[in-house]
């Protein structure tokens, strides 16, 4: 089957979440391959997701975090001026994102984690789950962590946000 031609795919606009804990450590989730050949030994990501119809952003992002995280008491410390964008790679492209778009467009905000670890629930009941495990990680070190197609976009996160990943 042909590859779909990626400069007529539209991006996915989505949301990410930077969820920094007291120590300024960055929660990172252990993503289940979503697709065949999705093995990559760098699974690990923030969490993220796409902005339903009539959302916005930032609703978006609290919505995808308690989905994904189980976290609610968190407070809002920063967001991205602009979108940050990733492409999928070629043998992705057709496959990854429901096989409809060629990446994503990414609007990023910065919350300070103020539960208790034991808040955290990546096995909820209402979704399947996106994650088999997760930990709380340095901020800087994430970029080695996730998969190479994105590793532009966490970089530049960690240049945008490192001020922020201090100890509260």
């Amino acid at each position: 089957m042909a590859k779909p031609d990626r400069e007529s795919m539209p991006y996915r606009a989505c949301v990410g979440v930077i969820l920094l804990n007291t120590d300024g450590k960055a929660w990172i989730g252990k993503r289940i391959p979503k697709w065949e050949g999705d093995g990559s030994a760098h699974l690990w990501q923030m969490p993220q997701g796409g902005i339903d119809e009539g959302e916005t952003a930032e609703e978006a992002a609290w919505r995808e975090l308690a989905e994904e995280t189980g976290a609610t008491k968190a407070t809002l410390l920063g967001q991205t001026k602009e979108w940050l964008y990733y492409d999928l790679p070629d043998d992705a492209l057709g496959i990854a994102l429901k096989g409809r778009f060629r990446g994503q467009k990414q609007h990023w905000f910065v919350m300070r984690f103020e539960g208790q670890d034991a808040d955290i629930n990546i096995a909820p009941d209402d979704h399947k789950p996106e994650f088999s495990t997760w930990r709380w990680e340095a901020l800087e070190a994430l970029p080695d962590l996730v998969v190479p197609f994105k590793r532009g976009l966490y970089t530049e996160l960690v240049k945008q946000f490192q001020e922020l990943a201090k100890p509260a």
